[in-house]
């Protein structure tokens, strides 16, 4: 079960001022992982730089920090299923979520315009979002990088001239990079939804109003149905549905054979794992729902 709360009111705010919090994120300061962090948890906020989402997701298994902020899916490119994967692999659960627009900014060195700018480096996600901007101007090399606040603060580092970043306004702002032109994305309405993650979740909060539910569906007609009625009788809202095929180890003998005579697949077992989104109001703690949940979906398997 993966609980999911929508960013703190203010006085949970106030209680994260008071104590420092130590958060994980893909990038570093500036980027748009650490915006989250500031927007979700306070100014305030720690955060423990991590140069992949592999590395986060060890860092809250190893403890080395109790939470940590992934992105999950955009509007324009969708889910990242890599990190679906990473859930599923480590068994995080969901505990909170934050929307973010995303805004991406042409910036470089102070004085400089974009006809001074030969190069551009940023994360390949960022430029393929930007691509219509730079069709008019051709004299600039677009080249892929690993974080677009790296980028931005490498140029800070080293007073490069010539050479432009595509990041947030706070990673121009952290660095003291101009920017020397806005909201450059093709797509405006560019939002990107991060997930808050801890090892697991704590089962006596109360006023869940949202849930992500994982389980996993064997390959049998009208399991998924199954699954998506008892949504109907919980009165659930279903806001989003996320499958990922997961070949089980003990069809694993069955599979090789099936390749070693017949060379080829045809009729393997794909066995989904599935992530339901849905909001709902009837609940007021995590037991509670789980409960329903369980009783729901029992009535429904002896009685399909």
């Amino acid at each position: 079960m993966k609980q999911t709360q929508k960013s703190p009111d203010n006085n949970i705010r106030a209680f994260f001022f008071d104590m420092k919090t130590t958060v994980a994120i893909q990038g570093i300061k500036g980027s748009f992982h650490d915006e989250v962090a500031q927007q979700y948890f306070g100014n305030q906020t720690e955060v423990l730089a991590c140069d992949s989402f592999d590395q986060l997701v060890q860092s809250v298994v190893n403890d080395n920090c109790k939470q940590a902020v992934m992105a999950i899916e955009n509007s324009i490119a969708g889910s990242i299923l890599p990190n679906y994967a990473l859930l599923d692999q480590y068994d995080l659960s969901i505990v909170g979520e934050h929307l973010l627009s995303i805004t991406h900014n042409l910036m470089a060195m102070p004085g400089q315009s974009i006809s001074d700018i030969h190069e551009v480096h940023s994360h390949p996600m960022a430029l393929l979002q930007c691509k219509q901007f730079f069709h008019a101007h051709p004299h600039i090399k677009l080249v892929e990088s690993s974080d677009t606040a790296a980028v931005a603060k490498e140029i800070s580092d080293n007073n490069q001239i010539g050479k432009g970043a595509i990041a947030s306004q706070l990673a121009a702002d952290l660095y003291g990079l101009q920017v020397i032109s806005e909201s450059i994305q093709t797509i405006k309405n560019n939002v990107t939804r991060f997930v808050i993650v801890q090892k697991s979740a704590d089962q006596t909060i109360l006023n869940i109003s949202k849930a992500s539910w994982k389980f996993v569906l064997n390959h049998k007609r009208g399991s998924l149905a199954t699954a998506l009625n008892v949504m109907s009788d919980c009165k659930l809202n279903l806001t989003k549905i996320q499958s990922l095929p997961d070949i089980r180890e003990l069809c694993s003998a069955l599979i090789k054979d099936i390749a070693e005579k017949s060379k080829g697949l045809k009729d393997v077992c794909f066995i989904n794992t599935c992530y339901l989104t849905f909001t709902a109001t009837c609940f007021t703690s995590l037991c509670e729902f789980k409960g329903k949940i369980s009783q729901s979906f029992g009535n429904r398997t002896r009685n399909p």
